[in-house]
């Protein structure tokens, strides 16, 4: 039996490797399709969309509230990717967007400390755990918007990064978008649905699925085993931590996932809070791979958008990592909310719901 029970994770990985590459190429036909329906919008659509993302603010929440909807940071950010290849936005105008979506993807390890409620003293380091992600992205992005907002920060690292991967052209900052192999089967599509919004809402739906399946799939491969049998290690050293967050993350393409699987740690006192905090730190980097594969256009738009998205949670963690000072700022703000929600547990419910939704849809309807 045991010799059995050992043999089935063997058997297993080569059903997780070709769904992993079915999960790849249905990403990138995904992106593909979205990219062509973006393009092919009228201009009434288009300029609504222009419109909405003027404002940095009303960008920033989209970005928020769509994430938290979705529940998956990278179907955002690489669909924002697409939008941007597509010529409807400016990178500009997408970059509060990016930000908005890390602190939407903070949503789920929030979540999935509710699960500890019932036990009183399991539920306020869960809780804790859970809004320490939220609280990393939150200063993160208190510290890095109004640099972009008024000094286009993190655009023009991007723009001069991206201008580095076109070889023999001089980087213009236009939007244009090359072919991918998939192209022929999804203008084919665009042209038998002839409605781009339909053909939209598809795409996003293909890539929400393709980043779920390609999750699973590199989880079950890769870091189920893996994550359990070295959990004594990861959390040993403050670096030693943070890079096996950003390892782990990138594998599965979900910083949600990683993320997730702290909260029971630290609830269960596995795992400290003080030493879960760099692995979040690492998490956060390691998601911004989705978007890197979303940049296989090679247009100037995607590996720019690409490079904010890392560059946004490689600064958050040159400012927190390095300095124990600073990294306990959030760790104290999620005890401490850890303990206000044991006092009153309506607290992390009114939390959630304002955080992630009301307070984001209310600032985008009054604001549009």
């Amino acid at each position: 039996m045991d010799l059995l029970d050992q043999e089935k994770p063997v058997a297993n990985k080569p059903k997780s490797f070709i769904l992993m590459l079915l999960a790849i190429v249905l990403f990138i036909f995904s992106i593909d399709l979205l990219t062509v329906a973006m393009g092919q919008l009228n201009n009434s659509v288009a300029s609504n969309i222009l419109m909405a993302t003027r404002n940095p603010f009303v960008s920033l929440f989209i970005g928020l509230l769509m994430t938290a909807l979705l529940q998956s940071s990278s179907t955002v950010t690489s669909s924002i990717v697409a939008i941007v290849a597509a010529g409807n936005i400016s990178l500009e105008q997408a970059v509060p967007m990016v930000m908005g979506a890390n602190i939407g993807t903070t949503l789920t390890s929030t979540l999935v400390s509710f699960s500890y409620i019932m036990k009183k003293k399991h539920f306020k380091r869960a809780i804790s755990a859970g809004v320490l992600h939220d609280l990393f992205n939150i200063i993160t992005v208190a510290i890095l918007f109004p640099l972009e907002l008024y000094f286009k920060f993190l655009s023009k690292i991007a723009h001069q990064l991206a201008s580095l991967f076109l070889t023999g052209e001089s980087y213009s900052g236009g939007f244009g978008y090359n072919k991918v192999f998939t192209r022929p089967l999804t203008e084919w599509i665009s042209e038998v649905l002839q409605i781009p919004f339909l053909t939209l809402v598809i795409a996003i739906f293909l890539v929400f699925g393709a980043i779920k399946l390609l999750s699973s799939a590199v989880y079950k491969a890769f870091v189920l085993d893996s994550f359990q049998s070295i959990n004594n290690m990861v959390f040993k050293k403050p670096y030693l931590a943070f890079i096996y967050g950003t390892f782990f993350t990138a594998a599965v393409q979900s910083s949600t996932v990683t993320t997730s699987l702290v909260v029971p740690l630290v609830a269960n006192k596995k795992v400290s809070l003080k030493k879960a905090f760099p692995f979040i730190i690492g998490a956060n980097i390691g998601t911004t791979i989705t978007a890197a594969i979303a940049a296989i256009y090679k247009t100037e738009a995607a590996i720019a958008l690409a490079f904010v998205h890392f560059l946004f949670n490689f600064f958050g963690a040159l400012i927190f990592l390095p300095f124990p000072g600073i990294r306990n700022i959030p760790v104290t703000l999620a005890k401490y909310m850890g303990r206000k929600s044991v006092q009153t547990r309506f607290i992390g419910f009114a939390y959630i719901l304002l955080t992630f939704f009301i307070i984001p849809f209310l600032l985008i309807y009054f604001s549009t």
